[in-house]
């Protein structure tokens, strides 16, 4: 998969930040990052409008970009009410989705299928956000779908620390075709329970979550 320079700068930029090589508090060097990546500013700026957007960096006028770690429940709550605007995304969808709809989302589980056999956490990160925007689409409701991408951009860079826990990319897969055989049944109760257990951080996925942020320098941020 070929990312546009802006988003490859936003992916290395959002997982220097998750590992700690980028420092809470610090100022963007425009400058020596437009070096370091080889491009104009104007993709690095683009990249960091992205990141302003999903909270990892602050952007102060006439300041620049400063690095902004948030706290493990800023996160968790975040996460909370991601699952009910999935679940809601889901239950729309259950009876607006079609046949086309139904086509792309087989091909992203089965994009996910071969990224597991390969144990490409990337690329299962980027069929993983493919499903997930193809689902709030099939709500036929923009400004949900709407309100669902924004949040889900602010999660991102968790949702791909997520899912380098262990055994986690085989529970999201086997968890993304419960919510397709829900979708294709026209259940909306089973795919909006579907979803939200997907995207809940509760119970074992709660602690892996944890586990996975205390590991994080991100976790150094005070709440």
């Amino acid at each position: 998969m070929t990312l546009r320079r802006a988003d490859f700068i936003r992916e290395s930029l959002e997982q220097m930040i998750v590992t700690g090589a980028l420092a809470n508090g610090e100022r963007l060097d425009e400058t020596a990052l437009s070096e370091r990546f080889g491009c104009s500013r104007t993709p690095l700026r683009e990249a960091f409008q992205a990141l302003a957007a999903s909270g990892l960096i602050e952007l102060l006028p006439h300041r620049g970009a400063f690095v902004r770690h948030p706290s493990l429940t800023q996160m968790v709550e975040m996460f909370e009410v991601m699952a009910e605007l999935e679940a809601f995304c889901g239950r729309l969808a259950a009876r607006r989705v079609t046949s086309e709809d139904l086509v792309r989302l087989h091909e992203t589980v089965l994009a996910c299928e071969e990224a597991v056999r390969a144990n490409d956490h990337d690329c299962y990160y980027h069929e993983n956000e493919r499903f997930h925007h193809l689902l709030y689409r099939a709500s036929g409701n923009s400004f949900l779908a709407d309100q669902a991408s924004r949040l889900h951009a602010r999660l991102k860079p968790f949702r791909r620390l997520q899912l380098r826990v262990r055994g986690r990319l085989e529970q999201s897969l086997a968890e993304h075709r419960v919510i397709l055989e829900a979708l294709e049944n026209g259940s909306a109760d089973e795919t909006a329970a579907a979803l939200r257990d997907h995207v809940a951080v509760q119970g074992g996925k709660f602690n892996d979550l944890m586990a996975s942020y205390n590991a994080s320098p991100l976790s150094a941020q005070q709440a």
